[in-house]
């Protein structure tokens, strides 16, 4: 049976709404803990565990850490960002990182919110940068920031990760879900925090959205439970026509090393404001699971989306028909 994720979010908090989604066929959940804790979100994980249980079910609890991912700090208000214009990054305009300072300089592109908001570098400082916005949009805290083509080498964890996982198992946890996994040692030193942690029961899936990660599949196939082909960031990470081959490739290795896979990322994503999705939509679900996915998972789809259950019930039920076809084969 392939499994069914939704995603948390203020769509998708009480318990009535998370009833009817396990109703329809979800089997867990992921919670994005980019920008809160366990103990933030504990509220919420009772909540889930309340709603599986009147369903008959326990549920899947993955944990989306924060990793070694740049983000820009919090913004006093939602920025709009317009094609053409200028921004100011550092010191008295969008915060970020210092690590990012020594990689810059003219002509380097920036990609915020997972690559949504494009810019290029114009001029920069010891304290600022100065960009041209190439793609517009809104920017909102805590983002993202990735710069293409740099070779900037962030720890594997951050403080907050590993306060999280130290109290993973209080909460449920039953997956960890490490982003931008880049070689075997960010698992392996994922996987020692768990143990640390009294939580070595809890399974660790490694997303792939970096060319490392894609580059060294083998040396991390062997030291994770699951792979997931998370095609948001590994998206922006190469031209996007190719995409769909490497996605392909990550799920045929996966089939070979008989090493579960999820696929991940804009699987509905035109219902976060239709009803009804794309014939294209679900054909790529379809798709998935007859390469061989053991999960597939929706994210903003039913966390901010206006059709949750809807969403859940298209995911499930197209999966369904995937595995009957290919029982049939």
């Amino acid at each position: 049976m392939v499994d069914i994720y939704g995603t948390l979010g203020p769509k998708c908090s009480d318990k009535d709404t998370l009833v009817q989604m396990f109703d329809a066929g979800m089997t867990g959940v992921r919670l994005n803990l980019s920008h809160i804790t366990l103990h933030h979100a504990a509220d919420q994980i009772e909540t889930l565990h309340c709603a599986a249980a009147c369903c008959g079910k326990k549920a899947q609890l993955l944990i989306d850490m924060q990793g070694p991912e740049l983000r820009i700090g919090t913004l006093a208000s939602p920025l709009t960002l317009k094609e053409g214009e200028e921004i100011l990054l550092g010191e008295k305009g969008v915060p970020v990182p210092a690590d990012i300072f020594p990689e810059l300089s003219p002509g380097q592109q920036l990609l915020l919110d997972d690559g949504k908001i494009l810019a290029e570098v114009i001029s920069h400082s010891r304290e600022n940068v100065c960009a041209r916005v190439i793609r517009g949009g809104i920017l909102r805290s805590r983002k993202s920031i990735a710069l293409p083509g740099t070779a900037l080498h962030p720890p594997t964890m951050t403080d907050v990760d590993c306060e999280n996982i130290s109290i993973a198992s209080q909460y449920g946890v039953t997956a960890v879900m490490q982003p931008f996994v880049r070689d075997r040692q960010d698992l392996e030193t994922v996987r020692a925090a768990l143990n640390t942690s009294g939580a070595s029961s809890i399974r660790l899936f490694a997303k792939i959205e970096n060319t490392e990660g894609v580059h060294n599949l083998d040396d991390l196939i062997p030291a994770c439970d699951e792979i997931v082909i998370a095609r948001g960031d590994l998206g922006n990470a190469m031209p996007l026509w190719e995409l769909p081959r490497v996605q392909k490739v990550i799920s045929e290795r996966c089939r070979r090393a008989q090493k579960p896979f999820m696929v991940v990322t804009q699987m509905l994503a035109s219902m976060e404001h239709n009803p009804v999705p794309t014939r294209a939509e679900v054909s790529d679900i379809f798709n998935a699971v007859c390469d061989g996915a053991a999960s597939v998972m929706v994210t903003g789809e039913t966390a901010i989306g206006n059709y949750p259950v809807e969403v859940i019930r298209y995911l499930a039920n197209t999966v369904r028909e995937a595995e009957k076809y290919r029982s049939e084969l």
